[in-house]
């Protein structure tokens, strides 16, 4: 029987040959098999050119907003409803966030406006998005903040914004330093101009990237600010400042403090253009002269109240004329202006423009002299309170005159004043009116004691506060005979005064009629428990505050009187004292204490044991 062969083309069984034709069906097998070989390489390396367009087309950007321009995507955040929203939207990307800083209220009201007179589209999210709350409660608004340090940063700054914009904006703006890297720039604060047109108060502490271009957004952005505060801003100038008094005629207060591109022509813009300013601050700027200081109080001369110049190259004339201009002046503050003489302040009193001046602070001026002196108290009829620091040119001589003028005069601080000394004090007391309630003398080393004693003590009854701090001439004569002139005294700080022992403080405390409320005797370490504790006794009923840190001769024995006595004691100060665990247990023991802040740093014998007796003093404490 003839052999069979079959030959499959394609796999399956076509025909049946003899033998003899198997050679020439088995050339054709093999032959068709290679070509089956080549057509399934082909195949495959189309499959993998397939999977290699299908990879690429996977990885074709998805459409998404961000493919939109920035002026599209503007017009869709602008019309984004409520503060939440607007919120989240910030927190997409920052190229979201510059675009939501750049809208201006005003803009995001039009695309409201716009949405009301459009017919509302079902909210497809609305079974999973709670009520959206638009209207925020007044107490929820974002009114007042402080950025500082590390966190000043614009985003920061721009997303406080943003939040803070659907919500009326910001009022009251505070940047305190500055990100090392990524610190606030103009584009920060012109989000902020841009979303918070009711701000009304701006400070700028050392951040050293601001220029005038942010301050001008401000000024356009912001026409309700009253107060703005500028300090180690080196690139803010004149043409900033200029920008501010164009664009924002409410300005009330301005302090410029070390801002070394700020001169005279920014100041003499702010006075032509805010007729309300009744405050300003110039420190340490050292382009600004007599013109700028003259043209500022001139020109705001109905509404200026306070005056406050210090480390400035000005002169005598910047003094006439505030002595002239000054009619509404109520508080005089002068540092460190080492070309004013004593010209200068004698003309400025003479000038007798100061007929409402309370309050005056004259610091490191070498001008001040005991004429100039005598012609302030003389020109300055209601004058109340004069702090004088680091004057060396004012001697008692000064203040007898001084005294004899100042009728209503109440408050004398005088800080190294060392030409003063201590006849020259009581010479004062025995010329002071009866409105005289305060005298401070810090610092003074020609406050000390003398040999003898003036024919008349003076009798001051009207004294009640006294400071004679750190003169370390004045010991315990001087103290008794202050104790004796002063009678009803009630609040009294002889801190650091190392040389005054119980000798002198007994007399002072028993001829106390009135009661003491406040002493003070940190750093006397020659007081011991004999004079505390005849204060405590004593005056017990009325004091309200001691200090005591540094007496290191203080023990348990004052704590136990302390804590009998002591009705209305609130404040107690017992740093580096020697009080234990056993006075501490006795303080605590105490039903009728008061105790608000205890202080124990220090004190060496008092240890862990006290924080079981100190949790007797119950809720009243607030500070430990």
């Amino acid at each position: 029987m003839p052999a069979l062969y079959a030959y499959y083309g394609d796999g399956g069984c076509l025909v049946s040959a003899p033998a003899e034709l198997a050679g020439l069906f088995c050339r054709g097998a093999v032959q068709q098999r290679k070509r089956t070989l080549v057509t399934a390489s082909a195949v495959a390396a189309a499959a993998a050119e397939f999977v290699r367009a299908a990879k690429k087309q996977r990885q074709l950007p998805l459409p998404s907003l961000d493919a939109l321009p920035d002026e599209c995507l503007f017009e869709i955040l602008r019309r984004v409803p409520g503060g939440r929203g607007r919120g989240a939207s910030a927190c997409v990307s920052r190229r979201w966030l510059a675009l939501l800083g750049s809208i201006r209220a005003s803009e995001l009201g039009q695309a409201a406006a716009a949405a009301a007179d459009t017919p509302s589209l079902p909210d497809l999210n609305e079974e999973f998005v709670m009520e959206e709350d638009n209207e925020e409660s007044p107490a929820d608004r974002c009114v007042d903040r402080v950025l500082e340090g590390k966190e000043a940063t614009d985003v920061r700054l721009a997303a406080m914004a943003v939040v803070a914009g659907s919500r009326g904006g910001l009022e009251k703006l505070a940047v305190r330093g500055s990100h090392p890297t990524r610190g606030v720039t103009d584009q920060g604060l012109s989000a902020v101009a841009r979303g918070s047109p009711n701000l009304s108060s701006l400070a700028l502490w050392d951040v050293p990237l601001i220029t005038d271009a942010g301050l001008a957004e401000i000024a356009a952005g912001c026409p309700s600010l009253e107060r703005l505060d500028i300090c180690r801003c080196p690139l803010i100038t004149d043409k900033g400042l200029v920008a501010v008094a164009q664009g924002c005629p409410n300005l009330v207060s301005l302090t410029i403090e070390a801002c070394p591109g700020v001169a005279n022509e920014g100041l003499r813009a702010i006075g032509r253009s805010c007729v309300k300013l009744q405050a300003v601050n110039i420190k340490n700027c050292p382009l600004v002269g007599d013109q700028g200081i003259s043209s500022l109080v001139c020109s705001a001369t109905a509404a200026l109240t306070k005056i406050r110049l210090q480390g400035l190259n000005i002169t005598d004339a910047s003094l006439a004329v505030i002595g002239y201009y000054g009619k509404a002046i109520t508080d005089l503050t002068l540092t460190r202006l080492a070309a004013v003489g004593e010209r200068g302040f004698w003309v400025m009193a003479n000038a007798a423009g100061l007929q409402n001046l309370r309050c005056m602070s004259v610091t490191s001026c070498p001008g001040v002299t005991d004429l100039a002196l005598a012609s302030i108290a003389k020109f300055c009829p209601n004058l109340k309170q004069l702090y004088l620091r680091k004057c060396g040119y004012v001697s008692d001589a000064g203040l007898k005159a001084f005294t004899e003028s100042a009728k209503v005069f109440e408050n004398l601080h005088l800080e190294e004043c060392n030409r003063v000394s201590l006849v020259g004090i009581l010479a004062f007391l025995l010329n002071c009116r009866e409105k005289f309630r305060a005298l401070s003398l810090v610092k003074c080393m020609g406050i000390k004691d003398i040999c003898s004693a003036p024919a008349q003590l003076p009798l001051c009854r009207s004294l009640r506060f006294l400071t004679i701090k750190d003169c370390p001439g004045f010991t315990d004569a001087s103290l008794a005979a202050v104790g004796m002139i002063c009678p009803q005294l009630e609040q009294v700080d002889l801190s650091g005064l190392g040389e005054v022992t119980d000798n002198g403080l007994l007399p002072l405390i028993q001829s106390s009629e009135a009661g003491l409320v406040k002493v003070d005797l940190s750093g006397c370490k020659n007081i011991t428990d004999v004079a505390v504790s005849s204060l405590v006794k004593g005056h017990g009923k009325s004091l309200k505050k001691i200090n005591l840190e540094g007496c290191s001769k203080i023990t348990d024995a004052i704590l136990f009187t302390m804590s009998e006595s002591c009705t209305e004691l609130a404040e107690l100060n017992l740093s580096n004292c020697m009080v234990s665990d056993y006075g501490v247990a006795i303080l605590a023991s105490a039903r009728h204490l008061k105790l608000r802040v205890l202080s124990l740093s220090g004190c060496s014998k008092v240890t862990q044991k006290s924080v079981l007796f100190l949790g007797n003093l119950g809720q009243s404490i607030e500070g430990l």
